[in-house]
């Protein structure tokens, strides 16, 4: 096939370009450095000249690819999230972002969270802590993810967070500190006398942990579920690694049949050397003194290794006392000791003349026998307030507290004279974590009306709510003398952000004048320092049950959280506070 001559004139067109380009990349190869130098220095006046302004949102993605806001599909987790990312809650759960740390500084974290670590947190604030430290976020500023990382594991294993810890484990791969984890839950099961479920946490263990005290658990468990082969196998690992020890040696081929014999040595530096002392020694006889550890306490209580032997030994009966005190050693065993303690008729009758002449331990053992044989509700209340006295003498109040509680709590209300009344109601304990009661309905109330049902009955839809909120208001407008209190404004200012009509009779703005905010929160709100905003409503409810709150702190509370967009955190306030309940 032959060209036509407009298709030669085409081809050698292309010759010659592709020849004059050739030449022309010759020619510049010689200075590539000086061009590439060149446009780096053309790349970073671009990036000055497109600096982002601290307040964009856009900030964020120049740490992080990922967009604050998106929402994070669980199943792609491990492949979003970047190494330092950790935690249990996706942000969306809680209208949080990933950028809710991004603004604050290190200092300010660590300051609040030193004041809430002193804190004995109610059950709302508590959750409140655990749905603002556990979702995944960019760290604070000026703080490195092992630090971040520690705040949330310490609080978990300090507040025994078992079954936290272990979703913690599940939602994340390996990270810092994670063999910290699995021993307190390894620990933990051991000192409650439970090996088949302590055993079970061996499934946490990765090949990225190398740690010789778990290692070592992992043989005793397989040795304990019948599988020596596999124990034998990871023990000449251990070995070869270096990690084993004599004692170990000793204990585990014991435990193999390799030996049949093992030393009577016992180890408490670690409660994993102290429980392999226990099961191999026979007779195993162990005497804790105030200087042991209190997991090994533990693990003695819930083994019943600790034997009173001898009622006379007043100084191990001390030791055991101090043990309840610090909650190592169960505290009704203390009072089952004090009723061995012999002591005659005359001296029981005389109780409460006699005590005083008698050491502490004594008159406490002597008064609580009295006690028992009271059968006189005010002498029975006497002797609890002496037995009080007396265990405050030797700082071991947390012995008796909640002993004496249960013991007012018991008596005939109605037959407890006025005179003792204040006594009994100031040493009666409450609960801590008190359940919220069914909701009682009371529409001459707004904030207590059917209105609520909104935020307390997730199958109830806007239409209806927005119906019960014009039925409702209808009857308390015709009340000339109602009241508009702040749980009312604390209701319609989240009625309205949640896009129901409100009357224009009800002036919002001018409602929320008359109630003070704190100008430091508001400030957190505008400068987006929202997990920082969260942490402050934490500490500001603190160890209160919502119900011990005023409603001028509960308005400004659910006021804040509805200018931050916070509205599930807000809805948790709702429920808590607003609502009347049986």
């Amino acid at each position: 096939m032959k060209l036509s001559n407009s298709n030669k004139i085409f081809l050698s067109s292309i010759f010659f370009l592709l020849s004059f380009i050739t030449l022309n990349a010759e020619e510049e190869s010689i200075d590539i450095w000086k061009k590439k130098n060149q446009e780096n220095e053309n790349k970073e006046k671009i990036i000055e000249s497109n600096d982002i302004k601290p307040d964009s949102p856009l900030k964020i993605n120049k740490i992080n690819p990922i967009d604050p806001n998106i929402i994070i599909d669980k199943a792609d987790k491990k492949n979003i999230l970047q190494p330092e990312l950790y935690g249990v809650l996706d942000p969306d759960e809680n209208n949080f972002t990933l950028a809710m740390w991004a603004k604050t500084d290190a200092g300010e974290i660590r300051s609040i969270i030193s004041r809430i670590n002193k804190l004995n947190l109610s059950s709302l604030s508590e959750s409140l802590f655990i749905d603002t430290m556990l979702t995944y976020s960019y760290l604070p500023k000026n703080m490195s993810d092992k630090e971040f990382l520690d705040m949330k594991i310490n609080w978990m294993i300090k507040n025994k967070k078992d079954d936290l810890l272990e979703t913690f484990l599940n939602k994340n791969d390996n990270f810092h500190n994670k063999n910290k984890i699995i021993q307190y839950l390894v620990d933990k099961n051991i000192a409650g006398a439970n090996l088949k479920n302590g055993c079970q946490k061996i499934n946490f263990i990765n090949k990225e942990i190398v740690d010789a005290y778990l290692e070592k658990f992992k043989i005793y468990c397989l040795i304990f579920n019948n599988k020596k082969n596999q124990a034998q196998l990871q023990y000449d690992i251990l070995k070869e690694q270096g990690m084993s020890d004599n004692f170990f040696d000793n204990k585990i081929n014991f435990l193999f049949g390799i030996t049949d014999k093992t030393d009577n040595k016992i180890k408490d530096d670690n409660l994993l050397n102290f429980y392999l002392s226990s099961i191999t020694i026979k007779d195993f006889k162990y005497e804790p003194n105030k200087k042991t550890k209190r997991i090994i306490w533990e693990y003695l209580s819930s083994a019943n290794l600790i034997v009173l032997e001898n009622i006379d030994d007043i100084e191990k009966i001390k030791n055991l006392e101090i043990a309840a005190n610090k909650d190592t050693f169960e505290k009704t065993k203390i009072f089952e000791i004090y009723k061995r303690i012999p002591f005659n008729l005359n001296t029981l009758i005389n109780a409460e003349d006699l005590y005083q002449t008698l050491d502490t331990l004594n008159a406490r053992a002597l008064i609580y026998q009295k006690f028992l044989l009271s059968d006189s509700i005010e002498n029975k209340i006497k002797l609890l307030v002496t037995l009080k006295e007396l265990f405050k003498r030797d700082n071991l109040l947390n012995v008796y507290v909640q002993f004496m509680s249960q013991s007012l709590q018991k008596l005939e209300q109605d037959e407890i004279p006025d005179s003792y009344k204040s006594v009994v109601e100031k040493n009666i304990i409450s609960n801590i974590d008190v359940k919220l009661g069914r909701i009682k309905y009371d529409d001459k109330i707004l904030h207590r009306s059917r209105t609520i049902r909104f935020y307390t009955e997730s199958n109830t839809s806007i239409k209806k709510a927005q119906k019960d909120f014009e039925n409702v208001y209808k009857k308390i407008r015709k009340n000339k003398k109602y009241f508009f209190s702040a749980k009312d404004l604390a209701l319609v200012e989240s009625l309205e952000l949640d896009g129901f009509a409100i009357p224009k009779e009800i002036n919002i703005e001018e409602l929320s004048n008359k109630y003070s905010k704190p100008d430091n929160l508001l400030k957190l709100v505008t400068n987006q320092e929202i997990g920082l905003l969260a942490l402050k409503f934490v500490e500001i409810i603190g160890e209160d049950d919502v119900s011990d709150l005023d409603p001028e702190t509960i308005y400004f509370i659910v006021h804040i959280l509805n200018k931050a967009n916070l509205i599930k955190l807000r809805n948790k306030i709702i429920i808590s506070s607003l609502p009347l309940r049986a």
